[in-house]
């Protein structure tokens, strides 16, 4: 029997898991909720209910897992506690520092329910997050160094949509080459926010806006660009839109260290994504986590979980056998 999918908000995320879903072999889509007029959404697998929000609870019976899909600042803090109770749930807050606190609020809505939820999975939080455990588990002597980009920040393309006299902007985080590379040679380098990123910003302004306040209030905001080196470049709207319309992203994990009686060698492990669209790769990644999750509560397991926490074989769709047959 397939697993029951429900999407909670069809945003880039839940339009993500809908196409993810699709190509599951395990899965069906039964049903996307939403917070909009249900009427003016039109989702893309045909005869699945398109349901306000509130009635979510309602359809639980029906749905093995939940995917909720909406943002980590003021959405995932209230939603993941709230229908942990209920339903079998996966997330992904990504705000790395109040991990532990959702976590704990998690866990103790999924134990009351009897349910798995899992939380902060995705690419960072999560397989970024399994790759840094793996290698200082292997290199204990190391240093870890994480890359973004060259992509496409969301959230700080949405900070500078806020700066007086934008009427557009898009962000990118671009790795700083000459730290890549010494990471990438063995060296340990310790290295300051400026020195492994830089950011571009590609500027709509209003007709009329002072070119020059505008660049300066991006530059200087505090935390998102005054740690960093950053360039403006002012566009067309039609610029931006033929130029910068996707939503790409990636990075690299690097764990560097030593090896031998008296650490005389020296070893580099990287991981490292390039997506064209970061969105469908995260909902990707919450689609396999959805599998882990209906196969845990399935041996009985409850609480909340992340991607640390799961076995990776029961991410895949194959059965342990075929596992140990095709990829050891």
């Amino acid at each position: 029997m397939s697993i029951r999918i429900g999407i909670m908000g069809y945003g880039n995320i839940g339009r993500g898991v809908e196409c993810a879903v699709r190509h599951a072999p395990d899965m069906e889509l039964a049903a996307v909720f939403t917070r909009r007029d249900p009427g003016r959404v039109s989702v893309l697998t045909p005869g699945v209910p398109v349901l306000p929000a509130q009635e979510a609870m309602a359809h639980a019976d029906g749905i093995d897992v939940l995917m909720l899909c909406g943002g980590s600042a003021t959405d995932l803090p209230v939603q993941t506690p709230l229908y942990a109770r209920r339903f079998h749930v996966v997330d992904s807050f990504d705000t790395h520092a109040d991990i532990p606190a959702h976590f704990d609020a998690v866990d103790r809505a999924a134990r009351e329910g009897g349910r798995v939820a899992v939380i902060s999975a995705g690419w960072d939080p999560g397989l970024f997050s399994l790759n840094r455990l793996l290698g200082g588990a292997v290199l204990p002597d190391g240093a870890d160094y994480t890359f973004w980009g060259r992509g496409i920040s969301q959230g700080h393309s949405d900070a500078i949509r806020r700066v007086e006299g934008v009427a557009d902007a898009r962000q990118y985080t671009v790795p700083v080459e000459s730290a890549l590379a010494a990471v990438r040679a063995g060296q340990t380098p310790s290295l300051t926010t400026r020195q492994k990123h830089t950011r571009e910003c590609y500027v709509v302004a209003k007709p009329g806006a002072d070119l020059a306040k505008i660049e300066h209030d991006i530059i200087t905001m505090k935390n998102y660009f005054d740690e960093y080196d950053t360039t403006v470049h002012f566009v067309s709207q039609q610029e931006l839109d033929r130029g910068h319309a996707g939503m790409p992203h990636g990075g690299f994990v690097i764990r560097s260290g030593k090896t031998g009686w008296e650490k005389e060698h020296g070893s580099v492990m990287e991981f490292r994504l390039a997506l064209d669209s970061n969105p469908e790769f995260t909902a990707s990644v919450l689609v396999a986590c959805a599998r882990a999750a209906h196969r845990m509560a399935q041996q009985g397991q409850t609480g909340c979980k992340t991607m640390l926490d799961i076995p990776p074989a029961l991410l895949s769709p194959l059965d342990a056998a075929t596992l140990r047959k095709t990829l050891l």
